[in-house]
């Protein structure tokens, strides 16, 4: 998890950097935002379901659902709103809310190739 997070951030970043050395400021905005939304979305996810599974305040499924869906529907509109209101290009968007997904594959590709590696040996 640490290693997912950390990497969400460096993803972030890099693709930041590179948004705003060869992109419009538009599709440099989206990348940040997106990049922001979606690692701030993945964070709060994370604090949610690791105190939901302390035993001694193991929380009601119906409270992380809400917090869930509560957390898609402001993710929801804040993009709606970048996108209507044409503060950011809809393609740097998409590629800053792919930060998170970039880091989840790079983790299992690391974690195959440890698994298969030590299997091997």
């Amino acid at each position: 998890m640490k290693f997912v997070t950390r990497t969400n951030w460096i993803l972030l970043a890099i693709a930041s950097a590179a948004g705003l050395l060869w992109a419009t400021p538009a599709v440099a905005g989206g990348i940040i935002c997106g990049g922001l939304i979606v690692t701030i979305n993945f964070h709060l996810l994370y604090r949610t379901l690791k105190k939901a599974f302390v035993p001694a305040t193991l929380t009601s499924h119906h409270v992380i659902l809400a917090k869930y869906y509560a957390r898609f529907i402001v993710s929801g509109l804040i993009i709606f709103v970048l996108i209507f209101k044409h503060i950011v290009n809809p393609i740097g968007l998409f590629i800053g809310l792919s930060v998170v997904v970039v880091s989840i594959t790079l983790a299992t590709v690391i974690e195959f190739r440890n698994l298969f590696l030590k299997e091997a040996v």
